[in-house]
């Protein structure tokens, strides 16, 4: 079984933690609003007024204006999340970093151990919260995609199951947005097709998948049957080095692609850095 392990607004919460006049209120992390800041992260506080990361800080400001903003710390950040990841690894050497503040760990081979996937889930818990004073969520489930999937249907705090005998009836009433790589034109193609939730998607016939999405149209219609056969790939020597951040909106403005760049690329140079590697090519 695979668990997905996601921080619970991460970077907003290692603030609330770190600075306990923060808790309970509505906290910002970015750049300043008064100049072209944007937001990093934001508090399920600060969520609840439209708050969102790639938000431009000055729209937050207007927002919620009784936001407090706070600059970044991205080492500090890095540095917990080491913690975390020392944390996973007490009962898995399958541990795949995503990025700072989430994971997948494939537990099957430490059940024998530690009890079922269930059981490790919940220790894991257990352990962040207990040691670190954060609160994580986590998905259980056979693979990667649907673990992904439930760690983010009862966010915060959540703990949801896939049982590997109902994974149909799981997804089917789920929106189709909630597939990987269905964005704004992918979706506005399944309304016009009439593609609501995933059990929509899941009857639709291959070729009109094909016809539409090409290649893509066979993964979405086993992504929409819950198929998923790629595994966990723990941190080796590796060739390249990279971070990534898929956002609910297309992102358009020149500024805020600019900032997140800023962002990507200092938790890529940490790693770097921690490695006392040198890189020789860099992509965008």
């Amino acid at each position: 079984m695979i668990l997905h392990v996601d921080m619970d607004a991460f970077y907003a919460s290692v603030e609330q933690r770190d600075h306990p006049e923060l808790r309970g209120r509505p906290v910002i992390v970015g750049g300043s609003a008064e100049g072209r800041g944007v937001v990093s992260a934001a508090s399920y506080e600060a969520r609840e007024y439209g708050v969102h990361s790639a938000m431009p800080s000055r729209t937050a400001k207007r927002l919620c204006p009784h936001g407090v903003f706070v600059h970044p710390r991205m080492q500090h950040y890095a540095t917990i999340s080491e913690v975390i990841r020392d944390i996973f690894h007490r009962y898995t050497p399958l541990v795949e970093p995503l990025s700072l503040d989430e994971a997948f760990l494939d537990v099957t081979g430490s059940e024998g151990l530690f009890g079922s996937s269930i059981e490790i889930a919940h220790l894991i818990k257990a352990d962040v919260f207990s040691e670190l004073e954060l609160v994580a969520s986590v998905g259980v489930a056979p693979n990667k995609f649907l673990a992904k999937l439930a760690s983010d249907l009862e966010k915060p705090d959540g703990f949801v199951i896939v049982d590997p005998e109902n994974i149909q009836s799981f997804l089917d009433p789920l929106p189709v947005s909630r597939l990987w790589g269905v964005g704004r034109v992918t979706a506005e193609v399944f309304r016009r097709l009439g593609v609501k939730t995933i059990a929509d998607l899941s009857r639709l016939d291959s070729g009109v998948l094909r016809s539409h999405f090409g290649k893509q149209g066979d993964h979405l219609a086993n992504l929409s049957r819950g198929i998923d056969d790629r595994r966990v790939v723990p941190l080796r020597e590796a060739k390249s080095i990279s971070h990534e951040n898929t956002f609910a909106v297309d992102v358009r403005e020149l500024e805020i692609q600019r900032s997140w760049i800023i962002d990507l690329a200092e938790q890529v140079a940490w790693r770097l850095r921690k490695h006392e590697l040198r890189g020789h090519t860099v992509q965008v």
